[in-house]
């Protein structure tokens, strides 16, 4: 790593998107397709109150390329989400719920578990 604080920057806001894809972020629409959230406090993002503490552990696999050097870029969106989703999924299966759609926010939560028979 040239700059480790660098990699682990893109790291945390990687880790931080996928969250928010999961949980939280969400762009609704009128029936013109207008965007109902206008500011946000109408659409959620996660703040540092709803972000765990990340753990960093680096594996450096250098590129073919010249100087071996190549880009981080947004890995932990990657690996994020599906963690958050199997997460949640893992904790409502013993209400025999099925996920099948994101945010899962408090409110798609509760759908969820209104909408299963027990």
């Amino acid at each position: 790593m040239i700059n480790p604080n660098v990699v682990e920057g893109q790291i945390a806001g990687g880790v931080v998107q996928g969250i928010g894809g999961a949980l939280y972020e969400h762009l609704a629409y009128d029936d013109k397709g207008n965007p109902i959230a206008t500011t946000f406090m109408d659409y959620l993002l996660p703040t540092t109150t709803e972000v765990p503490v990340i753990e960093y552990g680096h594996i450096e696999t250098p590129s073919g390329g010249p100087g071996g050097y190549k880009g981080v870029g947004e890995g932990g969106a990657i690996g994020a989400p599906p963690a958050v989703v199997n997460s949640v999924a893992d904790a409502l299966s013993p209400f025999g719920v099925t996920i099948t759609s994101l945010p899962l926010g408090p409110a798609q939560v509760l759908e969820l578990l209104e909408r299963t028979p027990q």
